[in-house]
């Protein structure tokens, strides 16, 4: 370690002023944006006037501001991935948002000290919806079709000579019937300026593996593309590794001679590695820095981690040499009521939410993620299958992706799996999603080819799909060619694929499909598929589900009784925009989506504790449902669940005791996971669960209470500070209370917002599904007694000040630190 530490001093003091020259730089193209929606002729043009359009930052999405109507993407449809046969009319399938049509962006900015030859300028965009077309200068230098993918240009002969005040304009396009759920629209990912040395390593031009891990050392290799290089030039590559820390841990010196295109490849030993999981997110940093003629030509850093995955037929997955179930959710890239517009603080509460609730993994349905969301579930430990595409060469939406699968797949793909092979948490890669190829005879010439440019760009991760067509995928090949069978759904036929299938594993790709509304509970108690209720509402008895899904528990069981199911990822983490199931024919208002174990503002329905109570075994878990507030329903039966890590408890209502009731493995697969009184009578007053655990002993309590009237607003915030750089945001619970503190759980009331001091109001959600209030006016009605207000940090470090009132209520002020 003191020869490490030495040759890394010694290299600073001899390349730190040269390497001053020629070093890499970037930056965020986020401000001074202008927007406008609508096609203009000329609006590429360096000359063209833009002071009359909206000024904006981004990320942005124009389509979130609303308003919700029926009328946007409006559809007289089948949806056939649902076996639908019969065209019916869709409301609120894409989130009743107008997201469709034509915008532009616009903006100037400056590279200061271009030297075009010296240097290569490239514009990044993770992510732009859609149909990118990208002008410097009023001259067009590429297009993109696919808005959810990261791509870049190199714009270097584009800019002007000195390098300043360079026009870029970006025209963007959504077509009616492009998407199943809400895209969103617009720069709704960040966009980057990178500059760089003539002779580079290029975007995504650096490949970290780990091909030998233990305990006592692992073996990390580095291949470095460059570009610019001549032919047979004699580099000199010294790379240095060091822990998350800083601390250098490795560090090895090469001469090689570039041929061929071939990159400059290393191995280097990590000793006694700290292994990336779920459990340890342990991260590495790569810093390799090349030489020509002892001159420094650039440096470039890349993050990894060192973890060993492996796939064991009839045994299932193991992450460090250790068994384990995937215990992970499907995310669409909405944010609620942020839209699809990327913010960092927005998606770490989303993660820290699900990790919470025990969840290890997060499948990026059904596309490319961004690129913020890849980099939390290496930080904080959460395992990612990264999905491409929706559709393939057949249709599902009139003009959806596959207008373009010829020509852009195989670009597509790359940009994936280049953009993430080096992220930790990223176990592997699916190339679709219930893609109506997998039916066809040749559906699996489609797979293979995309299946291979995975194999190609990655040979060190397998790769999945998501398959509901179980039929055709065992009887025509498509399944047994794909490495791992994802199987979305169709829990019954678990089994014969496990037998069918040469893999002998099954991954649920997509699971549960379960339904319901927070807070809302509908009598009496049925499980049910399919259901459709007079308020447009799904039970949170979470009995109700779809009719081609199941209940939590099947999946539950499937992944305790046999090693050869790899475990699940849940349909869906959090509530999303559009896909209202089972309000989805000429159901209007209804606009988002009920699959959520999280609503669309964030806030945990019952189910949330169900799978806590599964996938947390080590943590007390004791939730009881539903609410005590039943006026009117005064001695009618109401049944009582409740959702526990132990595996007994007893029930008492104003002081009677209802029994105990155990977990049993003798019942049905509902009174294995849950405790359930389905004779309570319903009279105001207490509802208490004393919990016992395996002995018997009584070890937790918890009570409910009937709330008497509405008393005032309760303002309970997420965190008690935010950073001060006009981007973090804060997350405030709204509730109203009695006058004791109690939930009002059936308040509807309106409640407004004053934000004022080092802050600004952002956004509102109350996760009704059916609400058409707008997200972006401080002014919104609780769902069953809450929601959820965001604030924006100022530049400018002080106290966020938060008034709430409404109508007959107590009012509320709190305040956050921006520092």
């Amino acid at each position: 370690m003191k020869y490490i530490c030495s040759l890394l001093f010694a290299m600073m003091l001899l390349v730190g002023p040269i390497f001053a020259q020629n070093a890499r730089k970037e930056w965020a193209l986020d401000e001074h944006w202008r927007f406008s929606k609508g096609d203009f002729e000329k609006a590429s043009s360096t000359t063209f006037d833009d002071q009359e359009w909206q000024e904006v930052t981004v990320p942005h999405d124009w389509a979130i501001y609303g308003p919700f109507d029926e009328k946007h993407d409006l559809q007289v449809v089948a949806v056939t991935q649902n076996g639908e046969k019969v065209a019916t009319k869709k409301t609120g399938r894409t989130g009743g948002l107008p997201y469709m049509g034509v915008g532009w962006y616009r903006r100037n900015f400056d590279v200061e000290g271009f030297d075009p030859k010296q240097q290569v300028v490239n514009l990044i965009f993770d992510g732009a919806m859609s149909e990118a077309q990208v002008y410097v200068n009023g001259q067009k230098v590429g297009f993109w079709p696919y808005g959810y993918n990261s791509f870049f240009f190199d714009i270097t002969p584009y800019l002007n000579e000195d390098g300043l005040n360079n026009s870029l304009a970006v025209r963007l396009e959504n077509k009616e019937q492009s998407s199943r759920w809400y895209p969103g629209a617009g720069l709704y990912r960040n966009v980057h300026i990178r500059v760089t040395p003539k002779i580079h390593v290029p975007v995504w031009g650096s490949f970290v593996t780990t091909p030998y891990v233990s305990e006592e050392y692992a073996s990390v290799n580095i291949k470095t593309q460059l570009e610019n290089v001549p032919e047979g030039t004699d580099l000199k590559i010294i790379t240095e590794i060091m822990d998350d820390e800083g601390k250098a841990v490795a560090v090895k010196e090469n001469t090689q001679k570039l041929n061929h295109g071939r990159p400059l490849e290393q191995y280097l030993t990590v000793n006694n590695p700290q292994l990336w999981s779920p459990e340890s997110p342990n991260l590495y940093h790569a810093q390799s820095t090349i030489y020509i003629d002892d001159q420094i030509v650039d440096k470039y850093t890349t993050r990894f981690g060192i973890r060993k995955i492996e796939f064991i037929a009839d045994k299932g997955f193991f992450l460090n040499g250790e068994h384990r179930k995937f215990q992970g959710v499907n995310l669409h890239h909405d944010l609620g009521p942020l839209g699809a517009a990327v913010n960092h603080s927005a998606i770490k509460r989303q993660l820290r939410i699900l990790k919470d609730m025990g969840a290890d993994a997060v499948r990026t349905s059904h596309n490319m993620p961004a690129p913020e969301l890849v980099e939390l579930c290496d930080e904080m430990g959460l395992m990612v299958m990264v999905e491409s595409f929706d559709e393939w060469d057949v249709a599902k939406s009139k003009n959806g992706y596959h207008r373009y699968f010829e020509e852009w797949a195989e670009k597509d793909m790359v940009n994936m799996v280049r953009h993430f092979r080096n992220n930790p948490s990223v176990i592997m890669w699916s190339i679709g999603n219930e893609v109506p190829t997998q039916c066809s005879p040749d559906g699996y010439k489609v797979a293979k080819f995309l299946q291979d440019i995975c194999h190609r760009e990655d040979p060190t991760r397998l790769v999945t799909a998501g398959m509901d067509r179980v039929s055709c995928v065992l009887d025509n090949g498509f399944a047994a060619m794909i490495d791992i069978a994802g199987l979305n759904y169709r829990t019954h036929r678990y089994q014969e694929t496990y037998e069918r299938l040469p893999h002998s594993l099954v991954l649920g790709s997509e699971t549960g499909s379960t339904v319901s509304s927070r807070g809302v509970y509908h009598f009496p108690v049925e499980k049910a598929a399919q259901v459709v209720h007079e308020d447009h509402q799904s039970s949170s008895y979470d009995m109700e589900y779809c009719y081609w899904s199941n209940l939590p528990e099947d999946d539950f069981a499937l992944a305790e009784d046999y090693d050869w199911t790899m475990g699940q990822f849940v349909w869906t983490g959090f509530d999303y925009l559009g896909e209202p199931t089972p309000y989805d024919t000429d159901a209007w208002p209804n606009h988002s989506s009920m699959f959520g174990i999280v609503d669309l503002a964030g806030i945990p329905k019952d189910r949330y504790y169900l799978y806590k109570s599964v996938w947390k075994k080590k943590e007390e878990t004791l939730h009881i449902l539903p609410h005590w507030n039943w006026k009117g329903r005064e001695g009618e039966i109401t049944p009582v669940f409740v959702y526990t890590n132990y595996p007994t408890a007893e029930l008492f209502v104003n002081g009677k005791s209802y029994g105990k009731q155990s977990k049993t493995m003798d019942g049905t697969l509902q009174e294995r996971y849950r405790l359930m009184w389905m004779d309570v009578v319903y009279e105001p007053g207490e509802v208490k669960v004393v919990a016992y655990d395996s002995t018997g002993k009584a070890v937790k309590e918890k009570m409910l209470k009937t709330a008497s009237k509405p008393h005032h607003i309760e303002l309970v915030p997420e965190q008690d500070a935010v950073q001060a750089n006009g981007k973090e945001l804060a997350f405030v619970m709204v509730r109203i209370v009695d006058k004791e503190g109690n939930l009002c759980p059936q308040d509807q009331h309106s409640v407004s917002f004053k934000v004022t001091g080092a802050g600004s109001f952002k956004a509102v959600a109350n996760g009704d599904p059916t609400s058409t209030e707008l997200f972006h006016v401080p002014e919104m009605k609780v769902f069953n007694g809450e929601l959820t207000l965001v604030v924006e940090s100022s530049k400018e470090a002080g106290e966020i000040i938060i008034d709430a009132k409404a109508r007959g209520l107590k009012r509320s002020s709190i305040s956050i630190h921006s520092k």
